[in-house]
């Protein structure tokens, strides 16, 4: 797509995503390492960057889910090229991909009143939360009859069906390279073959991030969370929490993890039916 005064908007190429990832970090944003190729087998055409004069200038995601879903991210104009119009351009050709369908998105709280004017709503905000969780309870690890395993050993439909509860649509592709990627951990836990929670760890630049966290309860969450912290190199962790399920941020600062960062979940209509109360923790806050 040809835009003006030399810029254009195409596609993201594999090199694309990694200096995505990059500015995302400069942002501030604490990307997962290795996140970007879960994130090319989810839509790998839902990825934009805007280019002026041939050098890359401003990038956004726009990822369809389903029939009926999409989500907006990595939403990033490179400072040089700031109040030029050139994000806005980009911001427009993402909606058009996502024409007719049930948009959200996680942004900064700060540019709410931006996201209104595109017709967007909020409904819950997402406060990450840091720190290494310390449990003063022993055996917190570990719940009576409930095992907790290698989400991998899992046959992964029983495990695509359990994270439909948390998700407006299926996205089996992007969960199977999420739960699988090298270097990053997943656990499930199991009760008498139902499962009860799933949560993933894998390396950022900061501490490592935790997404999604679901759990029956919060004896489920404060396990999963603890085995998950436990194969990290420093026991450093960050979870973004709903703050519509309050027990979640209250477990996590029990556990000794505060507050650093909020952005806001926003959708263009009607907000959907998800498990809220079985969310500890969203799985990115760039494809949701």
């Amino acid at each position: 797509m040809t835009g003006f005064a030399g810029f254009e908007i195409n596609g993201a190429s594999a090199a694309d995503m990694a200096l995505i990832r990059d500015w995302a970090d400069e942002e501030g944003w604490n990307p997962g390492e290795s996140d970007r190729f879960a994130f090319g087998v989810a839509d790998p055409g839902g990825f934009l960057v805007g280019r002026l004069r041939g050098e890359p200038v401003a990038c956004i995601s726009a990822v369809r889910y389903g029939a009926g879903f999409g989500f907006i991210g990595f939403y990033i104009a490179r400072p040089a090229v700031r109040g030029q119009g050139y994000g806005i351009r980009l911001w427009k050709a993402a909606m058009e991909r996502l024409g007719g369908r049930l948009v959200g998105l996680d942004g900064v709280v700060e540019q709410q009143d931006n996201y209104r004017k595109s017709g967007f709503r909020p409904a819950w905000n997402n406060v990450r939360h840091e720190g290494a969780p310390r449990c003063a309870e022993p055996g917190g690890a570990t719940v009576p009859g409930v095992e907790i395993v290698d989400a991998a050993t899992l046959p992964f439909g029983q495990l695509a069906a359990y994270d439909r509860r948390f998700f407006p649509e299926p996205r089996d592709a992007f969960l199977a390279a999420w739960v699988g990627l090298p270097g990053r951990t997943a656990l499930a836990a199991v009760r008498e073959g139902r499962i009860e929670g799933l949560g993933v760890v894998r390396p950022g630049s900061g501490a490592s991030r935790i997404g999604p966290l679901y759990a029956a309860s919060p004896a489920v969450a404060t396990a999963l969370l603890l085995r998950l912290a436990e194969r990290t190199p420093d026991g450093n962790v960050a979870v973004d929490v709903p703050d519509t399920h309050p027990r979640a941020a209250a477990l996590l600062g029990g556990l000794g993890l505060t507050p650093t960062f909020e952005t806001a979940r926003m959708y263009t209509g009607q907000e959907p039916d998800l498990d809220l109360t079985g969310m500890y923790g969203v799985t990115s806050l760039e494809l949701g």
